[in-house]
């Protein structure tokens, strides 16, 4: 989503300049991260921080959401992206606060709202009567279009391209000395599948710490040797032994077959 969001930036300031119309400096983008106290206070502070207004510091929660609107009008925001939304407690009352505060962001501010976050339907954000019985988070479900992100399997063939095309992307974007093509696509594509188990969190963490790794240690390159001495996350490093022993004994491949063929 931040690659996305970046692009949409970039895209934005070269059609449109790098100042509006009235002189302000243009940003097309706004990102907001929540944590599990986030109020409708807290959040309209939050917006306020990232064009570091100066009216940040003291008001009251309406004073900071028109200083926010402002903001978004005179920079010309066209992409609100608020992250992080899980940490939101939706079972208490600040949860149900903040899920009416989205709707007045959605129907005040010119901005499309995309929100990021993990289960969310589990938490009851898209439920007829939400996570604590309130048809107040029912309407969000109503307002909002969901999108997935499901892990990557290698199941079939099509699994298979997706996997390697991933791959073959986040290799454009190492920045080592002695990085090489098909360094992770031909290499280490069932080594990481099985680290990450498909799931590209766990996957971007092993190569970011790997990377960190191959840097200190001057190595400046990504192989198996240097990523077993590198911890992922708890879910991934205890899921990973079966999928190891599977790839291993050539009972399953993450590789397509046109890949294998070369």
């Amino acid at each position: 989503m931040l690659a996305f969001a970046r692009e949409f930036h970039r895209r934005e300031i070269a059609e449109h300049g790098e100042f509006t119309a009235e002189g302000h400096e243009r940003w097309p983008v706004c990102r907001v991260g929540l944590t599990g106290n986030t109020g409708m206070k807290d959040l309209n502070r939050a917006l306020l921080e990232f064009f570091e207004h100066p009216g940040r510091v003291r008001g009251t929660t309406a004073e900071f959401g028109r200083r926010a609107l402002d903001c978004m009008l005179s920079c010309e925001v066209r992409l609100l992206v608020l992250d992080d939304l899980h940490f939101l407690k939706w079972r208490k009352t600040s949860g149900i606060e903040v899920s009416n505060h989205f709707k007045w962001i959605a129907n005040e501010f010119p901005v499309t709202l995309v929100m990021i976050g993990v289960d969310l339907a589990e938490k009851g954000l898209f439920s007829e009567a939400g996570a604590n019985g309130d048809a107040a988070l029912a309407q969000t479900g109503r307002r909002t279009t969901r999108l997935t992100m499901r892990p990557f399997t290698i199941a079939d063939e099509r699994g298979r391209r997706q996997w390697r095309q991933m791959l073959l992307a986040l290799e454009k974007r190492i920045v080592l000395a002695d990085k090489y093509p098909g360094m992770l696509a031909d290499e280490l594509s069932d080594y990481l599948f099985a680290r990450s188990t498909g799931h590209i969190g766990s996957l971007m963490t092993l190569i970011n710490r790997g990377c960190q790794r191959a840097v200190r240690s001057g190595s400046e390159r990504l192989d198996r040797d240097l990523l077993d001495g590198v911890k992922n996350d708890e879910a991934s490093e205890n899921a990973r032994r079966e999928l190891e022993a599977a790839l291993e004994k050539r009972r399953l491949t993450s590789r397509p077959r046109s890949s294998l063929a070369t």
